[in-house]
């Protein structure tokens, strides 16, 4: 559980949502509020900020967006000293694949473009998702690329690799064991063999795809956990780093957790995690008790 003295911390240091493509994003239908994805900055205080930055993909099946997967979250990154961007993606059935892909790099690009304007390395800028957001987030750890050197946009000549991987309940296949409203949401009703083998994310782990932190339940019956555990161990295969923390209980979608003393144990460990990879302040106050 977040301490009640931290609670609105990042709301109090949250900047207004900004527009990643000023000019439009590509492939846009329209000019309606869903046709622009948005990043919303939170900051940690100076005092904490520890030079990291997570972009945050909430869930929702591709359909929607879940607020206690984004606000909160990003409020629990700030009390670690991490800056956070909640990232507002666009969705389904508007909009498949790529477009989701697509927002999510420009958001990695963006933070590590503009690095300096908000005291960022550009080394440990990380990615993290829950459920549907997870499957973003995986995406884009299995299908960066290093930018467009010859890029007249200063953002699209940077990378898109994240740091890190922070994967909660997520989606990673898009064969038999997914999540159907995500798959259809993302790639349509009649997904073609090959857009379904691209966007099986643990398909494409090379020795490349960054560190993972994965968190679910064996119980989840929205998405089966054998997502997590077949994405463990294709980073396993890779020689890639990796904590996967397996719960017995718990159902899907529970963010934070904050009233789950079992399920609330997650962002300690988590934090423990980022710590171990220098994105994490070392005397940061615990996210839950």
């Amino acid at each position: 559980m977040l301490p009640a003295t931290l609670a609105g911390t990042a709301e109090a240091n949250a900047d207004a949502p900004f527009v990643l493509w000023p000019g439009g994003a590509p492939g846009a239908v329209g000019h309606e509020p869903e046709d622009i994805p948005t990043l919303t900055p939170y900051l940690p205080p100076k005092e904490k900020a520890t030079g990291a930055a997570i972009v945050v993909c909430p869930g929702g099946g591709y359909q929607n967006l879940s607020d206690y997967e984004g606000r909160p979250v990003a409020e629990w990154l700030n009390t670690l000293g991490v800056a956070a961007f909640v990232l507002k993606y666009r969705l389904g059935p508007r909009y498949q694949h790529p477009a989701m892909l697509e927002d999510a790099a420009r958001a990695l690009r963006t933070v590590r473009a503009r690095a300096s304007e908000w005291s960022v390395d550009p080394a440990r800028i990380g990615i993290l998702g829950f459920s549907a957001g997870g499957h973003l987030a995986s995406t884009l750890g299995t299908h960066f690329d290093a930018g467009n050197a010859g890029a007249t946009d200063p953002v699209e000549r940077v990378s898109s690799r994240p740091g890190l991987m922070i994967l909660i309940y997520p989606v990673i296949t898009m064969r038999e064991l997914t999540h159907a409203g995500s798959k259809k949401n993302l790639l349509g009703p009649r997904p073609s063999p090959d857009a379904v083998a691209l966007l099986s994310n643990e398909e494409h782990v090379t020795k490349e795809t960054p560190p993972a932190f994965l968190v679910h339940t064996m119980n989840d019956e929205a998405v089966p956990v054998e997502n997590s555990m077949m994405f463990a161990a294709a980073l396993r295969r890779a020689g890639v780093p990796f904590e996967f923390h397996l719960y017995e209980r718990g159902p899907h979608g529970f963010g934070l957790a904050e009233k789950d003393p079992v399920l609330s144990t997650w962002p300690a460990r988590c934090a423990d995690w980022l710590r171990l990879h220098g994105f994490a302040a070392q005397t940061a106050p615990a996210a839950t008790r």
